[in-house]
């Protein structure tokens, strides 16, 4: 067996991990969304009032409110793997926002506060806009194969 053939071969195997990396991707996701999704409603007035007074984002009470709301939405829907190429649109435009208004004047280093963790969710988000749920989702369930 040559190179090429052994390398086909190989790369044929991984179409089998695909959709458990999906599923491994998507509670991960899920489960680094759920602290700042809580953290968020626990004290949503000084997150409106950090939006605005520190941030600079405009409507501060009202993006709070759906930075909250999104993170959260996205923790459930991810984690059942339902409308997940939908969710992750709003859940990246998130991570834009956290990226440009907090994160990156502090560089890419996540240890200095920099944008390299949202930029991998982001990333990872992609991934889900691309590929959907996986297999092993309830989107596969309900919308079939093609979801």
């Amino acid at each position: 067996m040559g190179c090429k053939e052994l390398y086909l071969k190989f790369s044929s195997y991984g179409n089998y991990a695909k959709d458990a990396a999906l599923l491994l991707a998507r509670l991960t996701l899920a489960y680094g969304f759920y602290t700042p999704a809580m953290n968020k409603w626990s004290d949503i007035d000084s997150v409106a009032v950090w939006f605005g007074e520190s941030l600079g984002i405009p409507f501060p009470t009202l993006n709070a409110y759906m930075a909250a709301s999104t993170e959260l939405l996205g923790v459930i829907l991810l984690t059942l793997g339902l409308f997940t190429r939908l969710i992750s649109i709003p859940l990246m435009v998130v991570m834009v926002v956290a990226i440009t208004t907090v994160h990156l004047g502090n560089g890419f280093s996540a240890g200095d506060n920099g944008f390299e963790i949202p930029l991998y969710y982001f990333l990872f988000l992609l991934i889900f806009v691309a590929n959907g749920g996986g297999k092993f989702s309830l989107d596969r369930i309900i919308f079939g194969e093609k979801s």
